[in-house]
């Protein structure tokens, strides 16, 4: 990618290729530096918008290695530099190859619990949850639930709580106790609907470190650990995974004072961060639940007044959420729209301001 490339331009080239990394190149094929989803998301903390130029925000000085170094030596070096990509260039520095950590080691085990909250009831979703239960509507055919708890288990997770209630005996008879996927997954049983936070109360045992919360109706290529990392380093009670959200206008929007015209906008573009249904938080937190119905936003608000500390989690990554219907249908039980992507990223740089 060329440095006069746009933030915008580098989300699109993250998403396509996977690889959580973009090497940006000069006209003769030589590396200028790289840009990690890390960056992205520090640039978005910093309030830069999808058309923002990527020029200062380039890692100019990336750790390289010649085409001659080999395999297991190249991942010796990245393990010393606690890095996850390494850029391969011949003597005038041109890009002729790249070495990812990912590629060379499988994820390493999680003994951090996931939580998916699959107790809805699916409203908006009618008719397709009269006899189904959301979490359970078939994408690509398999059931929704069933592709989050296998990206989860991909990046090392192994202990799971599924929250239930509405046909719950569908999801239990499909997933068991998870042995089949070679995990340990246990079930909360909600005897009313409590939201999407208030279940967490229901928790036979307090987790002893911190734990996702994922919706059951979501799907993403969120990597939890990277998640996780960020949520310890920034020292937080909650992190809530958040996605930026444009949208155009449809018509001229005129500024008035009085009968007086001040300004025109020819259907003007906005843009506001969204909550994307994936939360980590600390296990002292679930003590602030009363066992009443409880949004996660409610439980944000109440760790707050509490003097615990929220923060976000700002994400690029492929993301929808499955409990609209336009956008169930729009995939057409299809996975086109939400690719896999690699669940590795530079953490090192990426935690460095925590």
């Amino acid at each position: 990618m060329h440095p006069t490339a746009s933030v915008g331009d580098v989300i699109s080239n993250l998403n396509s290729s996977g690889l959580q990394i973009v090497l940006i190149v000069g006209p003769e094929d030589e590396l200028v530096g790289t840009l990690t989803d890390g960056d992205i998301r520090r640039a978005f903390l910093a309030g830069n918008g999808l058309e923002a130029s990527i020029r200062e925000l380039i890692w100019r000085d990336p750790v390289v290695v010649g085409p001659d170094v080999a395999s297991h030596a190249a991942e010796q070096i990245m393990r010393k530099e606690k890095i996850q990509h390494l850029p391969v260039v011949d003597q005038n520095r041109r890009l002729v190859g790249l070495h990812r950590l990912a590629g060379l080691t499988a994820a390493s085990e999680q003994s951090n619990l996931v939580v998916v909250m699959a107790g809805g009831e699916g409203l908006r979703l009618r008719p397709y949850t009269e006899s189904c239960p959301k979490p359970m509507l078939p994408l690509d055919g398999r059931p929704i639930l069933e592709h989050i708890l296998e990206r989860a288990i991909s990046q090392g997770f192994s202990r799971f709580v599924f929250t239930v209630h509405y046909l719950s005996q569908m999801i239990e008879d499909h997933f068991g106790d998870g042995s089949a996927w070679g995990i340990e997954i246990s079930y909360v049983h909600e005897k009313e609907l409590l939201g999407t936070a208030g279940g967490l109360a229901l928790l036979e045992v307090l987790p002893d470190s911190p734990f996702v919360v994922a919706n059951g109706d979501v799907l993403s290529s969120i990597s939890y650990v990277d998640m996780i990392k960020f949520h310890e380093a920034n020292e937080a009670s909650a992190s809530m995974a958040v996605r930026l959200h444009e949208w155009q206008h449809p018509f001229g929007v005129v500024t008035m004072a009085g009968v007086d015209i001040l300004e025109v906008q020819e259907k003007p573009s906005q843009s506001s961060y969204v909550n994307t249904g994936v939360y980590v938080l600390e296990p002292g937190v679930v003590r602030l639940l009363t066992g009443q119905p409880e949004d996660m936003p409610n439980l944000f608000e109440t760790i707050r007044n509490a003097g615990g500390r929220t923060i976000v989690f700002p994400i690029h990554e492929p993301w929808v959420d499955l409990g609209q219907m336009e956008d169930y249908l729009r995939l057409g039980g299809r996975l086109d729209e939400v690719t896999s992507a690699s669940q590795q990223t530079d953490s090192e740089r990426l935690f460095d301001e925590g």
